[in-house]
C-alpha cells in the first residue's frame, strides 16, 4: 500500500509543457542565510584597515523566478563589519588621533536580478546543481565603532558632532554575487554564495582620512536555505531543464496519437483532392462529373464530359465564316460576346472597305433562345459592341458605326436545334 501511495503521490505531479506559461510552475520563494564578512573584497582594491576580523552576517531573500534562467530577488540583511590596523594606525582626521580598530552595525534592503547560467543541464534530465550570478542595488544604514590608539571609543549610535549625530547613517550601495543551489527536496534548496559590496560613502568604516581617498565596500559569504512557495503538484521554475520538457512533449504517446491522426486526415484530403483531379479519359471533365466515362481521344467534350455532335452544315457554316469577305456573320460561342480568332479575318476585311469607302454601319447583335429577354438582349448588345471595339481600334471613325442588340429576334435558323441556335448567336453589318 505504502509504494502504491508514494506513486500516486508522483502521479500527482504536473507535468510541464512548452509554450503554456509559467502558471503551471511554482516561481516565489523565500530564503534565509547567514555567514561570515570581512571588509574587504575577493576582487581586490584599497582597504582602509587593512586587516581583516570576521564577523557575523544574517539575512532574509524573498524571490520571484520570472523566466528558466531569470529571477528578482529582494534581500535584507543586517550584522556586522570589522577590521583592524597594522602598524601605527590609520589616521583621522575629524579625531585627529590614530584608528586601530572598527566594527561598523549594519542593516541593508537591496533588489537584485538573480541569473541562472547552469541550469540547463544536457547531461542529467533534472537538475540537481544551479549556478548563479547577482547583481543590483539597495539602501544601507550603518553606525561605526572605532577604537583609537589612545584607547578612545566613539560609537557613532551615541556620539555627537559633525555628521556623527545619527543613529545610523544612510548611503545607497551595490550588491554583486555569485553562488551555487544544491536541490535538496522538490521544495527545498541549499543555498552556497558570496557577494561583494560597494558604498558609495568614504566613512563606513569610520575613519575621517580625507587624504585617502576610496570608496567603502565590504564582503558577504553565507550558506542558507531557500523554500519554494505553491503547490507540491508544481514544480519549480529555477528547477526546470526547458530541453526534457520539450523532449518529453515530443514523445509523449497521447500527442504522438494526435499527431498520427492528424495525419491521417490530411492523407484523406490530398486522397479526396486527388481524386476530385483525375480525368481517365484526358477529356478535361473529371472522373467525377464526366457522365460519358472513356471518350477517343480528341474527342471535343460539354461540360458534362460527353462529346459534341456538330451537324454537317454547322461545320459548313463556320468555314464560310472563317472564308468569307467583309461583311459576314460574326459568330459567338454559347452566352458569350468574346470575339472568335476566327472572326479576324472577316473583321480585317471590313475594318479595311469601311475606312477606304467611308460608310457608315450599323451593327446588329443577335441572340439564340436560350435564357431570358432581358439576358439575351443585353448579350446581344455586348457582341455587337465587342465588334465596334475591334473596328475602331483598327482604325475606322466611331462615328461611323452604331452598334445595337436585338435580343432573340429575326433569327436565321431554327432555334429548336444545336446547328440553328450556333448561327443564331451572330452580329451582322448593314453597311448604308
Amino acid at each position: 500500500m505504502k509504494a502504491m501511495s508514494q506513486t500516486g503521490a508522483d502521479t500527482l505531479k504536473a507535468t510541464p509543457h512548452s509554450f503554456t506559461g509559467f502558471s503551471q510552475y511554482n516561481t516565489w520563494s523565500v530564503g534565509i542565510n547567514a555567514g561570515v564578512t570581512a571588509p574587504s573584497v575577493a576582487t581586490g582594491g584599497f582597504n582602509t584597515f587593512n586587516k581583516n576580523s570576521p564577523e557575523l552576517g544574517y539575512g532574509v531573500s524573498v524571490k520571484d523566478q520570472l523566466s528558466y534562467p531569470f529571477g528578482i530577488q529582494l534581500d535584507l540583511h543586517g550584522g556586522n563589519v570589522a577590521g583592524s590596523a597594522t602598524g601605527v594606525g590609520v589616521p583621522d582626521a575629524e579625531e585627529g588621533k590614530l584608528a586601530e580598530k572598527f566594527n561598523t552595525q549594519f542593516l541593508s534592503a537591496s533588489l537584485s536580478g538573480v541569473l541562472n547560467f547552469g541550469n540547463i543541464s544536457f547531461l542529467h534530465r533534472k537538475n540537481g546543481i544551479n549556478f548563479y550570478f547577482s547583481g543590483g542595488a539597495g539602501l544601507l544604514m550603518y553606525a561605526p565603532k572605532v577604537t583609537y590608539s589612545d584607547g578612545t571609543v566613539i560609537n557613532w549610535k551615541d556620539h555627537s558632532g559633525a555628521d556623527r549625530n545619527a543613529s545610523y547613517t544612510k548611503a545607497f550601495y551595490v550588491p554583486i554575487g555569485s553562488g551555487v543551489k544544491f536541490k535538496l527536496t522538490d521544495q527545498l534548496d541549499l543555498n552556497v554564495g558570496y557577494t561583494e559590496n560597494f558604498v558609495d560613502e568614504l566613512n563606513f568604516d569610520g575613519a575621517y582620512n580625507r587624504n585617502i581617498y576610496s570608496k567603502s565596500k565590504y564582503s558577504y559569504g553565507y550558506a542558507g536555505l531557500e523554500y519554494t512557495l505553491g503547490s507540491k503538484s508544481k514544480q519549480s521554475l529555477q528547477w526546470v531543464n526547458p530541453i526534457a520538457v520539450i523532449y518529453d512533449e515530443l514523445y509523449d504517446p497521447e500527442l504522438r496519437r494526435e499527431v498520427e491522426a492528424l495525419k491521417g486526415r490530411v492523407t484523406n484530403i490530398e486522397t479526396a483532392i486527388a481524386d476530385l483531379k483525375k480525368d481517365s479519359d484526358g477529356d478535361g471533365v473529371s472522373d467525377q462529373f464526366d457522365k460519358c466515362p472513356n471518350t477517343p481521344a480528341g474527342t471535343v467534350v460539354d461540360g458534362s464530359g460527353c462529346p459534341i455532335v456538330f451537324p454537317k452544315d454547322t461545320v459548313q457554316a463556320a468555314v464560310v465564316t472563317t472564308t468569307t469577305a467583309a461583311y459576314s456573320n460574326i459568330q459567338f460561342e454559347f452566352d458569350s460576346s468574346v470575339l472568335r480568332t476566327s472572326s479576324y479575318p472577316v473583321l480585317d476585311a471590313t475594318s479595311a472597305d469601311l475606312r477606304s469607302s467611308g460608310a457608315v454601319c450599323e451593327l446588329a447583335g443577335y441572340a439564340s433562345s436560350e435564357g431570358t429577354a432581358a439576358h439575351n438582349l443585353r448579350l446581344s448588345k455586348d457582341r455587337a459592341n465587342s465588334v465596334k471595339t475591334y473596328l475602331v481600334n483598327s482604325g475606322v471613325a466611331a462615328k461611323k458605326l452604331k452598334a445595337r442588340g436585338f435580343g432573340t429576334s429575326n433569327p436565321i435558323a431554327d432555334n429548336s436545334t444545336d446547328a440553328g441556335r450556333i448561327l443564331n448567336r451572330r452580329v451582322e453589318f448593314k453597311k448604308q
